[in-house]
């Protein structure tokens, strides 16, 4: 008789719990019947990626660790939107909070932490919060469209994170810290010196040595007050004072509670079955509240469970390797020294990098990087085994030798096999040599899907790309497969699609399908998209755009919202606008009850709250082109007054930016595309983080590309520099053409410039001028394909008639 299946229960559905159950799965998929109880109504996600999600750059999906399918692909039940009240651990059951009661033979709590909430007058008003969850991304994003001021109490990794998403909301932001320096548990005085120092050019302001007293106003938060008097406006308080383990349901089920859920050297509680991991647990007096710890408890327990031999857990060497708002930091074991210790301290104020080693009898007991953290990986392996300092070591770390620290493979190449390189999973080198070697794996997502390297993060994707070329040696360059397939519908790169569609003259998204062997016959969202553009680029004198294959914003030609209601952007060239264009918008806002007008960065107003049965009337009464705030194509091209009007200007930057906007306008693109034209400079269009920027000075103008204002902050490079206006339009067309040409759909010109290097763009469309002027003349041929850009009526008249197909009024 078969024996049937043990049955495993999960109570939190968050990192390190799952953790756990995908490692039991690769061990021994058939030893348990699983079920994933979680509260909140989305599947397992990257908590750590929150801040990508406030701020905008990563959607809610983008984050997701394990989709749906998933689950039901490891045969696994998931119950979200559900919390479990108490374990009856007489019975061996569970009991929810709708009434369900679920047998166990094996019980997980990981219920993970809560941030935890100031014991002060007014902490229960509206408008404070914590940041933990995306429910509370949700509530942040919508007061960033009503309120301007925000105050985030407490400087530390959430603190900071949470600031930085709202300060790129658009919203003023200070940071109230209690300690006499930020991230103080990491770092010492001079890292957060400097790192205060960055963040301040970033717009944030800081209250250090601060204490709040109480929060002011009525219902709703309006203010704060501090200890010695002092009071500052708010409209919205984030409370990121800190985390504490979330033990309600093991305080409800008799379980032992100190400070988190005691457990054994295995995870188990102090009931039988029973075991708890992540950030609810304490072990040995201590609570972890870092990612490795973790997946390091996990990875003990889940071989426990599945009855594999396993050492017991020790603890953890806590050490952090962040990236906040744009800055490297990584601090390891003692960040602060203690009377007696010997301290080595490198500060470079031109390049802003910072390191230190802490020596306690001549071993290395701690270290601060700020700046540049390569060295993290070699200095992580110092800090656990309390190595002796000798002169190499010296000379390595100050950089006096070591040549290989100039060489990513050479430094890849000395780090010793068993040299955990994914600190967040646990993930040495080894691994992922033997998983490349074994499983055939040739791209950094395949190592990330196998071993779980760069999965969380992601900080130590560079350093698994360099192992990845490391074990593949030749075959990596010679490898098309070196690139990542465009979706999981098939294994055809970017370019083998787009070369196959040039070859084999394929011109409808299902035929590309079709031919080329797609697995899914449909497709999914994510290839779509990119065949409906890159058939596009292709044959764009013969190519039908294919509405159905574009995302919902793109076909109703708006931007959807929360709550199902769409922001409206009609484009003004070069940010500028009559009284007319004015009155219409101010109608049009009136007439239907316009939730709110927003002066967007782009230099346009964008009408946030129009419901979907209006947007054919609203278009129809602006009779104004989209400002394609939606698209993956040209948004806008900032620009200043210039020398029509600027005492300083030098060049007619209105004039240009205006030209080129409606030159360029509804030009598909991989990727949304932002250009500014300065007319001095001085740079006031902020042409530096713009795809394409462009500063004019007495000579004439200078082209600047891959810039990036967003979460992956990018100074654009300088592409050349030209003194005619002629050779500004040729070369800005021939630039934009071989990113549309080349780059990947999804793929802003930051990270393609950085992928291809800046010296094959200038060869592209700088030097080579007879492939400059092929760029130019194909681009030329797919703006022949679209209609007249300077017929703002025609435009209207498209717009309606594409919405009245797609609204369909009753």
């Amino acid at each position: 008789m078969m024996q049937s299946k043990q049955r495993l229960v999960l109570i939190g559905n968050g990192m390190a719990g799952m953790s756990v159950v995908e490692q039991i799965v690769q061990l021994n998929p058939n030893l348990y019947e699983i079920t994933v109880i979680g509260e909140e109504p989305y599947p397992n996600y990257n908590r750590i990626q929150l801040s990508y999600v406030l701020e905008g750059s990563k959607t809610i999906d983008d984050i997701i660790l394990n989709d749906k399918a998933w689950y039901q692909e490891h045969n696994i039940t998931l119950l979200t939107g559900t919390a479990v009240e108490r374990i009856d651990t007489d019975r061996k059951e569970l009991h929810t909070d709708a009434g369900q009661r679920i047998p166990y033979d094996q019980a997980i709590v990981a219920t993970g932490s809560k941030p935890i909430r100031l014991p002060i007058p007014g902490a229960d008003k509206q408008g404070v919060m914590g940041f933990r969850d995306i429910r509370d991304c949700e509530t942040m994003l919508e007061a960033a469209k009503t309120y301007r001021s925000a105050v985030v109490i407490g400087g530390g990794l959430l603190g900071l994170e949470a600031a930085s998403g709202l300060k790129k909301l658009g919203m003023d932001v200070t940071v109230v810290h209690l300690a006499d320096w930020l991230m103080e548990r990491q770092l010492d005085g001079p890292a957060a010196a400097m790192l205060k120092a960055e963040l301040e050019k970033q717009g944030l302001r800081f209250l250090l040595s601060t204490k709040t007293a109480e929060i002011l106003g009525a219902e709703r938060v309006t203010g704060l007050r501090f200890a010695d008097g002092t009071e500052l406006e708010a409209d919205l308080v984030i409370m990121a004072a800190g985390i504490a383990p979330n033990t309600s349901v093991a305080k409800s089920s008799g379980l032992e509670v100190r400070r988190g859920i005691v457990v054994n050297d295995y995870m188990q509680t102090s009931a039988p079955d029973v075991y708890a991991v992540g950030e609810c647990n304490e072990h040995n007096g201590v609570c972890y509240g870092l990612v490795a710890p973790l997946y390091e408890q996990g990875a003990v327990l889940a071989k426990r469970l599945c009855g594999q031999p396993v050492e017991p857990y020790q603890g953890s060497d806590v050490y952090t390797k962040l990236k906040i708002s744009g800055v490297d930091v990584f601090s390891a074991g003692e960040h602060m020294e203690q009377q007696g210790d010997e301290v080595i301290r490198v500060q470079d104020h031109w390049k802003n990098k910072y390191k230190k080693l802490i020596l306690r009898d001549r071993k290395v007991v701690g270290s601060v990087l700020f700046g540049d953290v390569q060295e993290s990986s070699r200095v992580t392996k110092w800090v656990k085994a309390k190595e002796t300092m000798t002169e190499s070591l010296y000379d390595a770390f100050v950089g006096h030798a070591d040549p290989v620290t100039n060489d990513p493979l050479a430094f890849a190449a000395a780090l010793p096999d068993d040299e955990i390189v994914c600190g967040c999973n646990g993930v040495t080198k080894h691994m992922i040599m033997q998983a490349v070697t074994e499983k055939g794996l040739t791209t950094v997502d395949e190592v990330k899907a196998c071993t779980g390297a760069t999965r969380s993060c992601g900080g130590c994707k560079p350093m698994v790309e360099n192992i990845l070329k490391l074990t593949l040696g030749e075959k990596f360059q010679a490898s098309a497969k070196t690139q990542e397939a465009i979706c999981g519908c098939t294994d055809k790169t970017r370019d083998e699609v787009v070369a196959a569609i040039r070859s084999l003259r394929l011109m409808h998204v299902k035929e590309v399908m079709n031919v080329l062997g797609w697995t899914q016959p449909e497709g999914c969202t994510k290839c779509r998209p990119a065949l409906n553009y890159y058939i596009g680029m292709v044959w764009p004198d013969q190519h039908e755009d294919e509405k159905a294959s574009r995302f919902v914003n793109e076909r109703l030609h708006a931007n959807i919202q929360k709550d199902g209601t769409f922001s409206v952007i009609p484009r003004m060239y070069g940010g500028v606008t009559t009284p007319e264009q004015l009155r219409k918008i101010a109608d049009v806002a009136d007439k239907y009850q316009v939730k709110l007008v927003k002066v967007t960065g782009g230099q346009r107003l964008d009408l946030v709250g129009v419901r979907k049965e209006d947007l054919p009337s609203v278009w129809e009464e602006l009779g104004m082109p989209s400002g394609y705030g939606y698209a993956k194509a040209l948004r806008t091209v900032k620009t200043c007054v210039g020398s029509t009007y600027c005492r300083f200007g030098t060049q007619d930057s209105l004039g240009m930016g205006v030209y080129l906007e409606k030159k360029l306008e509804r030009l598909w693109m991989p990727a949304k595309f932002k250009m500014a034209v300065n007319g001095c400079p001085r740079n006031c269009a902020e042409a530096d983080v713009k795809d394409l920027g462009i500063i004019g000075n007495d000579g004439g103008w200078e082209i600047h590309v891959g810039g990036n204002g967003g979460i992956k902050l990018r100074g654009a490079d300088l592409l050349c520099k030209v003194k005619t206006d002629e050779e500004l339009e040729e070369i800005t067309c021939a630039f934009i053409q071989y990113y549309r040409e080349n780059g990947k759909y999804g793929e802003r010109t930051s990270d393609w410039i950085e992928r291809i290097g800046i010296q094959q763009a200038i060869q592209a469309v700088v030097e080579d001028q007879q492939n400059r002027q092929a760029l130019k003349e194909r681009l030329e041929q797919a703006l022949a394909g679209l209609q007249d850009p300077w017929q703002e009526a025609a435009q209207s008249e498209q717009l309606r008639h594409d919405l009245y197909e797609e609204v369909q009024v009753k």
